[in-house]
């Protein structure tokens, strides 16, 4: 055995029992916590770094677990599993929900134009550097509609691939993942929870799409 799966299998055995036990639980702790925080950030008007780190480590510990179990699982599971309904319908819902942020791209779009002609009145370059600002401004709050329907979407997959329960007793998740390391592979698989992660993505949303509006509306005042 090498020295890098002894280090392995001690840091996998350091790991608490508690949280190898309720990996779930304290994902949503963790959600509870930092969710806390953005609202104190809000609060107190915090800058916009302070405010997108604590979004970024409030989506940290679930949306990693996501992605090394998503990246470990074959597509062909997929295939056996679900019915033709579901796979067009969510592909439906996906196309609702690009459908609504361009159109909401397009309205917000066609309010600045009217707004930067009004504005004018002979100070061109002024009411130019505003316009940019403020397509950033359409820009990100689409980036953000669109982080929260690939986390739903991505959630909709993890419930095919592990199931709703804390710790399943079964999955589709491949035995090579942490295979030597059992118990941080446990809590992974908890922390991959659909719910927690629907939750992450709506939290998340709404938070960056705050931080995008308040300093939106900072710019415009």
């Amino acid at each position: 055995m090498t020295a890098t799966g002894n280090a392995g299998r001690r840091d996998d055995a350091a790991l608490p029992d508690w949280l190898v036990a309720h990996p779930l639980t304290a994902g949503w702790l963790w959600l509870g916590v930092f969710g806390a925080l953005g609202l104190v950030a809000g609060a107190l008007d915090w800058s916009v770094a302070a405010s997108l780190l604590v979004v970024a480590l409030l989506v940290l510990p679930p949306v990693t677990a996501m992605i090394v179990v998503l990246r470990e699982t074959p597509r062909r599971t997929l295939e056996t599993h679900g019915s033709v309904l579901g796979h067009f319908l969510t592909r439906y819902l996906v196309i609702i929900a690009g459908f609504l942020a361009w159109t909401a791209s397009i309205v917000l779009g066609a309010t600045i134009s009217t707004s930067l002609t009004l504005l004018a009145e002979g100070r061109e370059r002024e009411v130019l550097g505003i316009g940019f600002s403020l397509v950033l401004g359409i820009v990100l709050p689409t980036i953000a509609v669109l982080w929260v329907v690939f986390l739903l979407r991505c959630a909709w997959f993890l419930a095919r691939v592990r199931g709703w329960r804390q710790n399943p007793g079964s999955t589709v998740v491949p035995a090579r993942l942490l295979l030597r390391r059992p118990r941080l592979r446990a809590v992974t698989i908890g922390l991959a929870h659909p719910g927690l992660l629907t939750a992450t993505a709506l939290v998340s949303g709404v938070a960056l799409l705050a931080v995008v509006i308040a300093d939106l509306t900072l710019l415009i005042e």
